[in-house]
């Protein structure tokens, strides 16, 4: 069965950085786009960034941009995300999820384009 896992989550203050791991598992990893989303308490879950299945296109959502990097290592079937210059409105629990459609090269920022996602990783930026 397809599971994710991620990790890397904590408490930081406002201005430091983290780095999330997400592992997957149960599907050919190296065959599909993978994303990022947060969701902040009494908030949607929204979009935070996505990479494609062949790791050469990256995407991002504006409030992220020049702050987060997306990257994956589909020899080890994981994807990272790499948060800089955190700040308090980043404060999330983080999920990684699977792109449901294999091979694709498109549009990323849909929740309803993912089919499986990971249990979450809680992120706390104080100011």
């Amino acid at each position: 069965q397809v599971q994710l896992v991620e990790s890397g989550g904590g408490l930081v203050q406002a201005g430091g950085s983290l780095r999330l791991s997400c592992a997957a598992s149960g599907r050919t990893f190296s065959s599909y786009a993978m994303g990022w989303f947060r969701q902040a308490p009494g908030k949607e879950r929204e979009f935070v960034a996505a990479i494609s299945w062949t790791g050469s296109s990256t995407y991002y959502a504006d409030s992220v941009k020049g702050r987060f990097i997306v990257s994956r290592d589909n020899a080890k079937n994981t994807v990272y995300l790499q948060m800089s210059s955190l700040k308090p409105e980043d404060t999330a629990v983080y999920h990684c999820a699977f792109d449901r459609r294999r091979f694709y090269s498109g549009s990323y920022y849909s929740l309803d384009d993912y089919d499986y996602w990971g249990q979450g990783t809680q992120v706390t930026v104080s100011s």
